[in-house]
């Protein structure tokens, strides 16, 4: 299976529960040239606590990171990510994992996406020895 693989800086941001509060974000990242491969935001505890996060990559140059820093976004120090891209088809996401956990690696989350005959799979882990040993496991496949 031909797998594009790449460890990759993750970015997170605190967001305010209220419309707009995203979309502020992505524009001012847009303004400053991004073209983000990866978004996803999502409300954290009960909805009564009016908070939620971001997560997002790529990032490069100064003004994209200045802007990032500016709209609260901060690389994670606790969040190690692979992308893995490739030919969709069935059972290729059963594969990943398998593989990852054949290796004793514990994924701490994964978003995956397929748009036509392509799939792009983000998986996290705790350290990056664990995402560097998964990048390691994942192009042997």
């Amino acid at each position: 299976m031909a797998l594009k693989i790449e460890k990759v800086d993750v970015w997170a941001a605190p967001l305010r529960d209220r419309p707009g509060s995203l979309a502020g974000k992505l524009c001012a990242l847009e303004d400053a040239g991004a073209n983000l491969g990866f978004v996803i935001a999502r409300r954290t505890g009960k909805k009564s606590a009016k908070k939620g996060v971001a997560f997002l990559t790529p990032l490069s140059g100064a003004k994209q990171l200045a802007a990032a820093r500016k709209t609260g976004f901060k690389k994670t120090k606790s969040l190690h990510s692979v992308r893995i891209e490739g030919a969709n088809r069935r059972g290729v996401g059963a594969e990943i994992t398998t593989a990852l956990a054949e290796a004793g690696i514990n994924i701490r989350g994964l978003s995956a996406a397929a748009i036509g005959s392509k799939f792009v799979c983000h998986v996290a882990f705790d350290k990056t020895a664990e995402a560097t040993k998964a990048a390691r496991v994942l192009r042997r496949l």
